[in-house]
């Protein structure tokens, strides 16, 4: 009966995107003369109420695309030149033009023809050719003209013209008098970068809000937002460096033409645009440690905690808003990666030289990306753009027997076809053993991992654009005491050892459509196919798996009228087939889910609204629904406020999610309560969410505070229990309340240039109902600190400069696991000592070509000393190396060398 819903379900979600999309009125486009969001509002509203069916007005583009069945285009045009706006068959009047607000006076000069140049999209970057008196200065509108011939001829010139077009200004001065260097300065005191000086970050930030250019392209560029040149090698560096004053003038003047000026985008950001609370993690961000992996990516970030997940197998795990990684839903070019059988290992499996960029959301993220988040979203985007050829060259060996090297290139084909190949290879050959307890303090073994990616795009012309990858990956570690020997067969060992062999293929695609004369509405389909197979053994036990995965997704979206008024809808697919053995058990199943979803997004001037649901048809878990909303208010640009609220549930793997615990003698109990999978029922949980997001100055300087707070409810969890019995591992669905309440507060700010600090405090109240009562979830600190710091130098000549970085965190006392049932001299107490580590990274940048760099890891030496309980007798009833709270190795140094060819 299920299977008949969901196919009409989706038969009449098709048949509604066809009625969508195949209305039979008249479409025409129109050049219409704008600047903002303000205008767009305006012209919009206009058209509207002038009888249009629907209005949509491109800034880009400077057109309006009407479709009207009763009324004539000439008299929509008329009534949105009577609103203000010029168009290319009506005027406005110069008194409407004149009242309305500074950031809306657009250039009037500039014909709706001119304009069609102006904004177009172009990948052409040679520089047009100006004149000896012309300069490139970056500006939007008709406030930035007054702006720009003010500054001008503040510092001397006769005559200043600025043309918004060409993005450049016409100088004519006084040589004896003043200088063209003196008047380009001047201009960036006043806001504006120019082929000669940038503006400062604060004086650009105080503009108004139209007035807010695009820093990031090459000048001579014919639409500056379609390139971006940026200086990837300067981690942390955040402002351009302009010339010393103290500098020969002829210094300044040379190469006038051909300047590129170059903005450096900050390592790591919060989207003002999104709803959502997002950070955006450039890659330069990750340079500042030794991101060697995921599982490292976020050891300069305060949103993250990370954390070993046991003393054996040395893997780590992350936690999100006081709860397991587990609740985290994590991606990889938006396609779902670290789930099922990879929950364990997962983060290992993306190098952190392959990645590009993190976006992560904290909350319940978009329906359109699944149900299974409930604190949030990570998603990881592969490197893949390039405007040249480039290959680079990472080595990188610690001082305890890791070596690792990354081999990637990203190279153009053609002007629509690029391609990727990404190479990683790490091997850990030494046996670390810090604590003298006799055991490996991390596994020793080899990971080869290779991706490709192709890429096509021709959104410009065709419409179309595609992205297709292939990645395989053969991981193989060996851990336990050192003098287990892996040749022997696991019932003639006189040793503890623990083996893990995991091969890995996926491959996938995203093919995109978007429809000509329609920039608001477009088509995308991805799909992904993953194999997952680990055979591992954990002293006498073993644990194999195997899992199949099929996911595709099927997005439309448009807009209802105008842009103001955008939606989204499509259809998913999910399959999971597992196959897992543990000791005698063989245990098989088959998660296919369709679903559907749709999504709606109202903006006003002020304001955004994300409201979305989804409905799935879990052949396993029932039906499911699930309604996320995110709202955005801007009190001014500088203050936002941000709400969310949603639901999600998932099905629990309750061994390959647990591994961290094989590593010991406890049995495993699972108390069924009638589900479907192992017994147990699907998690279910609530998510609310509040942050607001203030900038102001300081020093001079940007700064900001972001404080948010979170609570998440569950209606259904599969709880683990390690406090029923010391020799047990326990699971059962939850029968009462369980919630985790997360407060952060970060503020970023910069003393002086070149340096940022970065300063966070959260607090987390993480409780359940178990079978003997509510307790506090065990290894979860209430109290976190986090500091860090990061300066570089100023550049020379050849783009050489010194960076220095340091990260502090902070870690309060956390409640363990009841282990009353052992004896006293491998019991635990209830909580643990606070402690702190240090993680700092000097690095140099010979040139843009050439960087080196040294580091440590926990330099405050801080370790578990009795991180393995009963580690003497690792066969007994009391061996239990999944009991960690605090890091197991003391201080570890790195050095490292990327090459870019």
């Amino acid at each position: 009966m299920k299977l008949y819903i969901s196919r009409f379900i989706l038969g009449a979600l098709f048949l509604f995107t066809q009625f969508i999309s195949a209305q039979s009125f008249s479409k025409n486009q129109f050049k219409v003369k704008g600047n903002c969001e303000m205008c767009k509002t305006r012209i919009e509203g206009a058209a509207k109420k002038a009888g249009a069916k629907k209005a949509v007005y491109s800034i880009d583009l400077q057109t309006l695309t009407i479709e009207t069945d009763k009324v004539s285009t000439d008299d929509i045009l008329k009534k949105v030149a009577e609103a203000g706006h010029d168009n290319e068959k009506f005027k406005a009047s110069d008194d409407v033009y004149k009242s309305l607000p500074g950031c809306c006076l657009y250039d009037r000069d500039l014909q709706p023809e001119q304009a069609e140049s102006h904004h177009e999209h172009h990948t052409n970057t040679a520089a047009p050719a100006k004149k000896d008196n012309e300069f490139y200065v970056r500006g939007n509108c008709a406030s930035c003209k007054a702006r720009i011939e003010k500054a001008a001829k503040n510092a001397g010139a006769d005559l200043a013209e600025w043309n918004a077009d060409k993005q450049t200004v016409i100088l004519n001065f006084d040589s004896s008098k003043t200088s063209s260097d003196k008047i380009l300065k001047s201009i960036a005191d006043a806001g504006h970068d120019n082929e000669k000086y940038k503006a400062s970050d604060d004086v650009y930030n105080g503009l108004p809000g139209c007035c807010l250019y695009d820093r990031d392209f090459a000048f001579g560029e014919a639409n500056p937002k379609v390139h971006y040149e940026e200086e990837t090698k300067h981690e942390g560096h955040k402002e351009h460096q302009t010339p010393s004053n103290d500098e020969p003038q002829s210094k300044h003047e040379k190469n006038i033409e051909g300047v590129v000026v170059t903005g450096s985008k900050a390592a790591t950001s919060v989207s003002k645009k999104e709803t959502g609370l997002v950070f955006n993690i450039d890659k330069k961000e990750l340079l500042k440690a030794a991101c060697c992996n995921l599982s490292e990516s976020f050891e300069t970030n305060a949103t993250v905690d990370v954390s070993f997940s046991n003393a054996v197998t040395g893997t780590k795990q992350l936690k999100m808003l006081g709860l397991d990684q587990k609740y985290t839903s994590l991606t990889k070019e938006q396609l779902p990666e670290i789930r099922g059988l990879a929950s364990a290992y997962g983060l290992n499996f993306i190098p952190g030289r392959w990645i590009e960029s993190i976006q992560l959301t904290k909350g319940g993220s978009t329906v359109t990306n699944g149900y299974e988040s409930i604190t949030g979203q990570i998603n990881t985007e592969l490197l893949k753009n390039a405007k040249t050829p480039e290959t680079s060259l990472n080595l990188f060996s610690d001082f305890n027997g890791r070596a690792e090297i990354n081999i990637t290139n990203v190279s153009p084909i053609n002007d629509k076809w690029s391609q990727t190949f990404l190479l990683h290879g790490n091997g850990t050959f030494g046996n670390t053993d810090m604590n003298d307890d006799g055991f490996l303090d991390r596994p020793k073994g080899t990971q080869i991992n290779a991706a490709y990616l192709l890429n096509y795009n021709d959104l410009e012309k065709s419409g179309f654009g595609s992205h297709f990858g292939i990645n395989f990956i053969r991981d193989e570690r060996t851990a336990g005491q050192i003098g287990f020997d892996k040749n022997l067969a696991q019932d003639k060992q006189p040793a503890y050892g623990v083996g893990i062999d995991i091969s890995r293929f996926q491959v996938w695609n995203k093919t995109g459509y978007v429809f000509k004369g329609k920039p608001y509405q477009s088509i995308g389909w991805m799909n992904q196919y993953v194999y997952h197979q680990q055979d591992s053994f954990f002293g006498l036990r073993n644990y194999a798996g195997k899992q199949h995965t099929y996911y595709s997704n099927l997005i439309f979206e448009s807009v209802l009228g105008n842009t103001n008024h955008k939606y989204k809808a499509g259809a998913s697919f999910l399959y999971d087939g597992y196959e897992e053995n543990y000791l005698i058990d063989n245990m098989k199943r088959n998660e296919i889910v369709p679903g559907i979803f749709a999504e709606y997004t109202l903006t006003g001037l002020k304001y955004t609204l994300v409201a979305g649901t989804r409905v799935d048809f879990h052949n396993l878990a029932g039906t499911q629904f699930t309604p996320r909303v995110n709202f955005k208010y801007d009190f001014t640009p500088q203050t936002i406020l941000r709400l969310s609220a949603g639901r999600g549930f998932r099905t629990a793997n309750v061994f390959a999610e647990n591994q961290q615990y094989f590593a010991s003698n406890r049995a495993i109990n699972i108390l069924p309560n009638g589900g479907n999978i192992y017994g147990l029922k699907p998690e279910i949980a609530w998510n609310y969410g509040a942050s607001l997001q203030q900038e102001f100055k300081l020093f001079g300087r940007k700064s900001s505070i972001i404080a948010d707070f979170f609570r998440t409810d569950f209606q259904d969890q599969v709880l683990v229990d390690l406090d029923r019995s010391p020799q047990q591992l326990t699971f059962y669905n939850l029968d009462g309340k369980s919630f985790a309440n997360s407060f952060q507060t970060q503020w970023d700010f910069t003393p002086f240039k070149n340096f940022d600090v970065r300063l966070a405090y959260k607090y987390y109240d993480v409780q359940a109902d178990y079978i003997d009562g509510r307790r506090e979830v065990p290894f979860m600190a209430k109290h976190r600190g986090f500091v860090n710091l990061a300066y570089s130098t100023n550049k020379n000549d050849k783009g050489g400069f010194w960076s220095f970085d340091t990260t502090l965190n902070w870690v309060g006392k956390q409640r363990l696991p009841d282990m009353a049932g052992n004896p006293a001299e491998f019991q635990l107490p209830v909580y643990s000592n606070s402690y702190a580590v240090l993680n700092a990274q000097i690095s140099k940048n010979f040139n843009k070509k050439l960087r080196a760099y040294l580091g440590g890891e926990n330099l405050t030496s801080y370790y578990q000393k009795n991180a393995i309980i009963d580690f003497k007798n690792p066969f007994g009833n009391y061996f239990d190396g999944g009991m960690v709270y605090a890091p197991i190795m003391k201080a570890n140094f790195y050095v490292g060398l990327d090459v870019t060819f």
